[in-house]
């Protein structure tokens, strides 16, 4: 069994992530600590174990194997870098941090101790996009264009769940986030573009700020590649009805994907005159791939790697890194500029 302690439950998906330790079969969830003493203590006594006011205390003892880190963004480097020192196995909330530099060393301090390392990238997973990498691998599109995703909720927008909107005030931190909807929500759309289309040159970002606060809550990221292909990444924390989207057009076709019907189609000069004429509906689309959560537990217990996982991560860092210094000079940002 593996002995695990929730390092704070400052994230909106902290809860989630217990449960699942909870309920797996191979963790156990043994401690929590938190920046904030009072939410801690709650969530540890709701859960029977035992509270630790101070992470150096909790990351001493040789009974806890791994962490789950829920920090503000802006915590990730110190307490990541801190797990990994002592021996502890790490998931992490996405971003692993707000700059490839944080990343690097975090990256550094996991391989000198040998822990394993996932991040919650939960979309990689998902039924729709291993369909769609299928139909890039298959070539049916041809040289790929365009890539356009999108993420978006209402969080910001007042409501009867709350006079700021249903995202805790937290979210709107500038300096715990890193940013707003596109660091946030964005990543999910985000490293999407990236596995679909690859790494960019470049990346231009407008961010807007509809209800006046400190971080963006409407947000579009252009990637530009070198062979003339974009990549359109939206996000948003200002739309009560917003479907997930997902488009991928190349020279011989097209897919599109959207959660207002759930529906994948397809239509294509490779399907022949059927396929070239019409769209076509993709009803059977290959099965879920683990979740992120339990791809870790089985790296800890298989003494493997994340590779993809982990590279992804990386990137993606990089890639909002880019953004948040464009929307700043609002300016084209390339990504060879980024300090390591």
């Amino acid at each position: 069994m593996i002995k695990v302690a929730m390092l704070s439950f400052w994230h909106v998906h902290a809860k989630d992530y217990a449960r699942q330790a909870t309920e797996h079969p191979g963790t156990e969830i043994v401690a929590v600590w938190d920046e904030i003493p009072e939410r801690g203590r709650k969530e540890a006594e709701a859960r029977g174990v035992r509270f630790y006011d101070e992470l150096s205390e909790l990351l001493a003892q040789p009974d806890i194997d791994a962490v789950i880190v829920d920090t503000p963004t802006n915590l990730h480097r110190d307490v990541m870098v801190a797990a990994a020192q002592a021996g502890k196995h790490i998931f992490t909330e996405k971003v692993v941090a707000t700059t490839l530099r944080e990343v690097n060393e975090i990256l550094a301090a996991v391989e000198a101790a040998g822990v394993k390392l996932t991040v919650s990238l939960p979309r990689l997973n998902a039924d729709y996009t291993l369909a769609v990498q299928d139909i890039l691998n298959q070539g049916l599109l041809g040289q790929v264009t365009l890539v356009r995703t999108r993420l978006s909720h209402n969080g910001a927008v007042p409501s009867e769940r709350g006079p700021h909107g249903w995202l805790p005030e937290h979210f709107y931190n500038a300096e715990q986030c890193g940013g707003g909807a596109m660091i946030d929500l964005g990543c999910h759309p985000m490293y999407l573009a990236r596995l679909f289309l690859g790494m960019p040159d470049s990346i231009t970002a407008n961010y807007g700020y509809v209800t006046g606060k400190e971080v963006e809550d409407n947000a579009v990221s252009v990637l530009r590649y070198t062979n003339g292909a974009l990549a359109v990444v939206e996000a948003g924390f200002v739309n009560r009805h917003s479907p997930f989207v997902i488009e991928v057009h190349g020279t011989e076709g097209s897919l599109l994907y959207s959660t207002h019907d759930n529906q994948l189609l397809v239509r294509s000069s490779k399907l022949g005159d059927e396929g070239a004429q019409a769209w076509q509906v993709r009803s059977e689309l290959p099965a879920n791939r683990l979740s992120a959560f339990d791809q870790w537990v089985a790296h800890i217990e298989q003494d493997t790697y994340a590779a993809e996982n982990i590279g992804l991560a990386v990137d993606l860092t990089r890639l909002m890194e880019a953004s948040n210094r464009s929307a700043r000079t609002g300016a084209a940002f390339s990504l060879n500029e980024l300090a390591q």
